[in-house]
């Protein structure tokens, strides 16, 4: 065989690896997100040009296609408008997939995560699909390698934690994918003893947070509530807790908390950067 005929041979194979997906599917060229979480890591993985639309919630990165097709109320006919050959989902609300998969498209569901071993798993899989396997394989090593040294650098500290959803006390528990985090670091969650419905996501009371003076608090509703350590201080009682009083107070973008996507590992730096305090 001659040269130019091997180099023909190579450059043909090349060909079919970035246009064949896995199990011989062809690689997505016009993807709908209704996931947040999916939409942060198929940027982050290189596939960002696939996108062509997102749900109304996905606000990160800003650069992503946001339309006003919505996640919670999925409609058939709005979705395949945009001509998608993959839509990700992260949930299968009214049977969303079985219409859109009667009309030939594929559907990706991508469920929360449950701890970082899924979320990574999740990150791979778009990978896979959407032909960045390897970058999505490096998004995974340099999320893992930032945790490991984050919690490898932070000494461990017997204190409690108390994570604000918002400003009327709604928390999340240890058995969360948010809370798994502050289990990494050791710390005991004061919204735990308070889930007596099993929800993951109590509402607590300004009486029981003062009594159980958390020695870190995460709020996760800087943005949409515009809650801070200064507002914290203005509350009654609250100067007196002792996250406010040293100061170990962490304020985080809202969808941080409730996504399980390559900026999970913000909040561990930002965990870990409070217990150096």
């Amino acid at each position: 065989m001659s040269h130019r005929s091997t180099l023909a041979v190579a450059l043909a194979a090349l060909v079919s690896l970035l246009v064949i997906g896995p199990a011989g599917a062809a690689v997505p060229h016009r993807i709908v997100s209704l996931s947040p979480t999916a939409t942060e890591s198929l940027f982050a993985i290189g596939a960002g040009r696939q996108v062509v639309a997102v749900d109304q919630l996905s606000d990160f990165p800003k650069r992503a296609p946001r339309t006003a097709l919505s996640g919670y109320s999925p409609n058939v006919e709005a979705i395949a408008g945009y001509r998608p050959d993959l839509v990700v989902l992260f949930g299968d609300i009214g049977d969303v997939a079985s219409g859109l998969r009667k009309l030939g498209i594929r559907v990706l569901i991508q469920e929360p995560a449950k701890g970082l071993t899924g979320a990574y798993a999740q990150i791979k899989q778009l990978g896979a699909v959407t032909g960045h396997k390897r970058t999505a394989a490096a998004l995974v090593t340099r999320m893992k390698r930032t945790i490991r040294q984050t919690l490898t650098s932070t000494p461990r500290r017997q204190l409690s934690v108390y994570h604000e959803l918002t400003p009327d006390f709604y928390s999340t528990t240890s058995s969360t994918f948010i809370g798994g985090i502050y289990k990494l670091f050791g710390l005991r969650n004061i919204a735990d003893a308070a889930d007596s419905s099993g929800s993951g996501y109590p509402q607590l009371s300004a009486e029981y947070i003062l009594s159980a003076n958390p020695g870190l608090i995460v709020l996760a509703d800087t943005q949409c509530c515009g809650q801070s350590a200064a507002t914290l201080r203005d509350r009654p009682g609250w100067s007196g807790i002792a996250a406010v009083r040293t100061g170990a107070v962490v304020g985080i973008a809202d969808s941080v908390a409730s996504r399980w996507g390559p900026r999970i590992v913000d909040l561990v730096r930002a965990v870990g950067k409070a217990l150096k305090r």
